[in-house]
């Protein structure tokens, strides 16, 4: 296996009441689980194609390797993402690129909230740094890939997939979306900001 689930950097309790722990022991310990294994399952696929020269499936396994590598690469950022002591605005060079480039981080939380509540089916709200423009971009995914401007890193993700928040918040996505904010780390956002800006 090329790819491992991460441990998370809390207990799996540690998010309540924000994010209960069923909920999470579920999205951690299952759904991302089951991403990085449909990841580890589509490199040897593909290390199989070339190995043997037949390329029959090759569609269907970039697919995959494209769903579930995304899946994966969101959910480690979505668990570094949330702290139990998150919450609040962000500081410093971060809080200045907001300003910046939404208005105010009121016109941010905003944007952010309603962009992510009204993706279709499921996939993420995601704030990235745009290294063409200098700029923060909000946008969304559907799925895991679907959606994406190249070249952009993703700095923080919200998981609007039902399987992230159905157990406490049933089909209320934006009071998931609202109670989210509590959780957030600023801190690693920050710092995911300076090492793409520094590129």
């Amino acid at each position: 296996m090329i790819y491992q689930l991460p441990e998370l950097p809390y207990a799996y309790d540690a998010l309540e009441p924000h994010y209960d722990e069923q909920t999470l022991r579920l999205h951690h310990g299952a759904h991302h689980k089951g991403y990085v294994d449909g990841l580890n399952k589509a490199v040897a696929k593909l290390a199989r194609a070339r190995e043997t020269d037949d390329y029959a499936l090759i569609k269907h396994w970039e697919r995959e390797l494209a769903f579930h590598g995304a899946g994966h690469v969101l959910h480690c950022l979505f668990w570094e993402n949330m702290t139990p002591q998150g919450g609040g605005e962000p500081q410093g060079a971060l809080a200045q690129q907001i300003a910046k480039d939404f208005g105010s981080f009121t016109a941010f939380k905003k944007h952010f909230s309603a962009a992510t509540a009204a993706v279709e089916g499921s996939g993420w709200g995601i704030l990235a740094f745009n290294p063409h423009s200098s700029q923060l971009e909000i946008m969304t995914a559907e799925k895991h890939q679907d959606l994406s401007i190249w070249g952009v890193t993703p700095l923080l993700v919200c998981d609007v997939w039902e399987h992230a928040y159905y157990l406490k918040y049933q089909n209320r996505r934006p009071a998931w979306i609202e109670a989210w904010w509590n959780l957030i780390n600023w801190r690693d956002v920050e710092k995911k900001l300076a090492q793409a800006s520094n590129v």
